[in-house]
């Protein structure tokens, strides 16, 4: 399909005074984490919580930082992501594009709101009950 690029707005939520990045991000769809290269970790002073293992597309193993909470805006969506820090641009996946009801559009390579439902995301989600014999 090629690359889908969109412009996104990150922020740090424990931080509201501290100006927001606006950046050009990677979707991918196949992906599924947000992404941060370590610069943009730096410049929205987010606390590097603990590392992660990650398994690269090569097939190489390595550890990475995983930093958050991270404000995620396009367009009239926000969602919250943790992120792991690394590569050279930011990568939206799965996780955050479904948490802010996005689609990629193949026939315009762009990323959009949900058609389906343009003015307010969408989601489904399944009220847990208490197994049998217990009480809430």
């Amino acid at each position: 399909m090629g690359l889908v690029v969109a412009k996104l707005v990150l922020k740090n939520p424990r931080l509201p005074r501290l100006a927001a990045v606006k950046v050009d991000a990677l979707a991918d769809s196949g992906a599924v984490h947000l992404c941060i290269p370590e610069r943009v970790r730096v410049k929205l002073r987010l606390e590097a919580i603990e590392e992660k293992v990650v398994t690269l597309a090569d097939g190489s193993v390595k550890s990475v930082p995983y930093a958050g909470p991270i404000e995620i805006r396009f367009k009239n969506r926000t969602g919250f992501a943790g992120a792991l820090v690394m590569g050279d641009q930011v990568l939206v996946g799965a996780i955050p594009m479904e948490d802010m009801d996005l689609v990629v559009v193949p026939r315009t390579r762009t990323l959009d709101v949900n058609p389906k439902s343009p003015n307010v995301a969408t989601t489904i989600a399944k009220l847990a009950s208490a197994p049998p014999g217990h009480s809430s």
